[in-house]
């Protein structure tokens, strides 16, 4: 079976494992920590390399998830317009045209429409929207290191443990 992989690091990396596990599709999911270069977010666009960030690891089955609706469960659990460390990172090149059309969506929702050469206005100018900056981090991941056994699953070994995403509210939410 051919399968992919996308990373994902920003709020409570336990929660995400959780919260992708029963996702369909979804291979597998691990904990661990990530390194990447050429990492910059939509508000600063100047690149650097990040090292030992905590993020989780989804392997998933293209022919049955698509990244893009991966990448919108993520940004339905985390705010891509706070200041979380939230990032978006990928290993195969062909998932980057894909990664950067999504968050060009993301970053330019309520921005001011565009208007043609034409004179024609793309979006309806009627419509107050409200300007917002995307902090999402996009890069090319360098390497991920699982954690250990004992860090996988970790909610699901010890469910006494409250979480600040309502897991079970959130996973009747998601249909597909």
């Amino acid at each position: 079976m051919y399968t992919k992989k996308i990373y994902f690091s920003g709020g409570n990396v336990q929660e995400l494992q959780e919260i992708f596990a029963d996702v369909p599709g979804v291979v597998s999911v691990s904990v661990g920590k990530l390194s990447a270069r050429n990492v910059h977010s939509y508000v600063n666009h100047e690149p650097q390399t990040i090292e030992n960030i905590s993020s989780v690891e989804i392997e998933f089955n293209p022919k049955k998830m698509d990244l893009s609706m991966l990448m919108d469960i993520l940004f339905n659990v985390l705010n891509p317009y706070a200041e979380n460390n939230l990032g978006v990172y990928y290993n195969s090149g062909e998932d980057e045209p894909q990664v950067e059309l999504h968050l060009n969506f993301i970053a330019n929702r309520g921005k001011e429409p565009v208007v043609s050469k034409a004179c024609l206005t793309i979006n309806d100018p009627h419509v107050d929207k409200i300007v917002r900056k995307c902090f999402v981090k996009v890069g090319r991941l360098i390497k991920f290191e699982v954690a250990p056994d004992d860090e996988q699953f970790f909610l699901h070994k010890h469910p006494e443990i409250k979480t600040d995403i309502d897991l079970t509210k959130l996973k009747t939410s998601l249909r597909f």
